[in-house]
């Protein structure tokens, strides 16, 4: 049984590979570029280009997701959840939310209430906020799921179809 088990599990981490996720925009800081605007904050709310590689065997589409778990919510705060990326795209440009979404790509509700990318807005003089974005390579190519679908439904459809995730994270505060 121990062998069975230890050959399952390395399986899994090879097939995971070095799978990337890296952005041209962010250097471990956001901007008032991809600061939300409302709430208090006054930014230009811009998605920031992510570009990811060494897509594991098996990947037949993507998700994104942006999570901020320093939110004074008690359960975090939902930025940005797209699914059903298509597996031959591995880019999102800088401002592509919104606007020209890879085609057949579904942005879900965030937790300010759009279905779009919503920035960092953390308190006024609360320490810097982590913002998580994942690239998530799923073994299906749709998730049945519609733009008004709360983010933590569509977090568990996206992580019942992960292969592998790869994530950056950025700060900010104000």
């Amino acid at each position: 049984m121990k062998p069975l088990l230890l050959s399952l599990l390395t399986s899994a981490v090879l097939m995971a590979g070095n799978f990337t996720l890296q952005s041209d925009d962010l250097k471990g800081q956001l901007t008032k570029t991809q600061e939300f605007n409302g709430f208090g904050c006054n930014g230009q709310n811009i998605s920031p280009e992510l570009h990811w590689s060494d897509v594991p065997k098996g990947t037949k589409s993507f998700a994104i997701t942006v999570y901020d778990p320093d939110a004074p919510t008690g359960s975090g705060w939902w930025h940005w959840v797209v699914v059903n990326i298509p597996a031959n795209v591995t880019k999102l440009p800088s401002g592509v939310s919104g606007k020209a979404m890879p085609k057949g790509a579904v942005e879900i509700a965030n937790d300010y209430g759009t279905t779009a990318f919503g920035g960092a807005c953390p308190p006024k003089g609360d320490k810097p906020h982590r913002y998580i974005f994942t690239v998530y390579a799923l073994d299906v190519p749709k998730l049945d799921l519609k733009p008004d679908t709360n983010a933590p439904v569509a977090g568990f459809m996206i992580n019942a179809h992960t292969i592998a995730k790869a994530s950056l994270m950025a700060y900010y505060g104000r």
